[in-house]
């Protein structure tokens, strides 16, 4: 990777000021990933333009921010911004950080089943979990595939744990919402989340990453892991909600690995942020596991999101569909690279993985990837992409019956996002999503498309 000295250096001056002014933690384990992980990042720097994975986002705006270290302030408008973005009534537990730290304040713990532990990792190491948590934390995200989560693993003093016993289902959904406070000057965060299920576990989980909405919300960086650990015969239903500011820059990775017979659905929604990048991987690592995997983009202006999945078939028997939808408006910009991973073991595997894009404008610009990586011979794999514009027919036909030009086009789009959001079960999470299309088109508030029945495989 390119040697961008000075640019990495900043943040490697920013862990060793944390280091001399903290005491970092008691936990000797800890301190010393801590320190590898800052060696990683320290020899490989930020990924350059000839790094493969990365050549379609330029990340010179990250690279050259002199960002300083975010405290755990919770002054200004952070009261409005939760408010604006809690679930309420709506969640069994909020946990709520500032900046990547727990806040107390604003956390509601909830009524959780005997042996559930939901609230701050920081806590739960300096508890009686840190045997629990040792052989997880910062090991199933790998430091050297990818340098964002070496420095993420580097910074890493707090965020979010969730640890289910086995034979429980939590009711209601447990949100992580994590706010960003923009300063006077650039400042960075580290939100870190780990989730540890045992066998036969049954869960909703949410994160939701937010910050001042608009183009003067202030330049912040947030840099985001998330580690999950599922047992056999779970059922977990993960969404993630990235509404940042227009101004700000959002990196994110997350690694799921699934036991024998674990289903997890994934829903991610891209709509905040100038530059976001996630990296998703998905580890089906039992027989019979099977992950679902669906994403929508709503972007505008200059934004640009990228978006790589990996779905890994490391065991036979283990299906898996994967959805992203992208509407683009504006010299908006997106990147959807998404692998299929065979390996030879894994025998009558059956996959299927599909991207659509909608460009709203001249300008706006798509960039397609699907790939599949196959070394076994009984398996169904399919893979497919399609870029265009609004269906001017379609248009047509909805003019026809006194519909204006605009508000077709709104139409139109709303229901080609809508093929993702009417699959997400939690209702503050797609009731947000659906109310921002309506505002962006200029529909009423009150419409809506949830059609909640059995998933129609035939659109994948």
């Amino acid at each position: 990777m390119t040697q961008l000295a000075e640019e990495k250096g900043v943040h490697v001056r920013n862990f060793a000021a944390l280091e001399k002014a903290t005491s970092m933690s008691v936990l000797p384990w800890l301190d010393e990933r801590r320190r590898a992980a800052i060696a990683r990042f320290d020899l490989v720097g930020f990924p350059g333009r000839t790094d493969e994975d990365w050549r379609h986002t330029q990340l010179d705006p990250i690279v050259k921010t002199r960002f300083a270290l975010a405290g755990a302030d919770a002054t200004g408008r952070i009261g409005d911004i939760h408010r604006e973005f809690t679930f309420g009534k709506d969640a069994t537990s909020e946990i709520v950080f500032v900046n990547g730290r727990y806040n107390s304040q604003l956390s509601k713990l909830g009524k959780l089943p005997r042996g559930v532990k939901v609230g701050s990792l920081a806590l739960a190491l300096a508890e009686e979990d840190a045997n629990r948590i040792e052989p997880f934390l910062a090991r199933v995200a790998d430091i050297k595939s990818n340098p964002f989560v070496a420095l993420n693993t580097g910074f890493l003093q707090d965020g979010a744990y969730i640890f289910i016993p086995k034979n429980t289902t939590i009711e209601g959904t447990v949100h992580l919402l994590f706010i960003s406070t923009p300063s006077q000057e650039p400042a960075v965060s580290h939100p870190r989340v780990l989730v540890l299920a045992e066998d036969n576990v049954e869960a909703t989980i949410v994160e939701s990453y937010v910050g001042d909405g608009g183009e003067n919300g202030g330049v912040y960086f947030t840099n985001a892991v998330t580690e999950i650990v599922c047992g056999a015969d779970c059922r977990i239903d993960h969404c993630k909600l990235q509404q940042e500011s227009l101004a700000a820059y959002h990196v994110a990775a997350m690694q799921v690995i699934l036991g024998r017979a674990t289903t997890f659905v994934s829903h991610a929604a891209s709509i905040g942020s100038r530059i976001t990048r996630n990296n998703l991987t998905c580890l089906m690592n039992g027989e019979r596991a099977y992950a679902t995997l669906n994403g929508l983009v709503l972007i505008g202006g200059n934004q640009h999101v990228d978006n790589h999945t990996l779905l890994d078939h490391a065991e036979p028997n283990c299906p898996s569909h994967e959805l992203y939808k992208h509407v683009l408006d504006g010299r908006a910009s997106a990147v959807f690279r998404g692998k299929i991973l065979v390996r030879q073991k894994a025998q009558k595997t059956d996959s299927k993985q599909t991207s659509k894009s909608l460009l709203l404008s001249d300008d706006a610009y798509m960039n397609s990837q699907p790939a599949l990586e196959i070394y076994a011979d009984d398996v169904k794999c399919t893979h497919g992409s399609t870029t265009g514009p609004v269906d001017e027919d379609m248009v047509f036909y909805l003019r026809t019956r006194g519909v204006g030009l605009a508000e077709s086009r709104h139409l139109l789009t709303y229901a080609f996002a809508a093929d993702v959001t009417r699959r997400i079960k939690v209702a503050p999470f797609r009731q947000r999503l659906e109310d921002y299309m309506a505002r962006q088109a200029g529909l009423p508030q009150d419409l809506r498309i949830t059609d909640l029945s059995a998933h129609d495989e035939a659109v994948l």
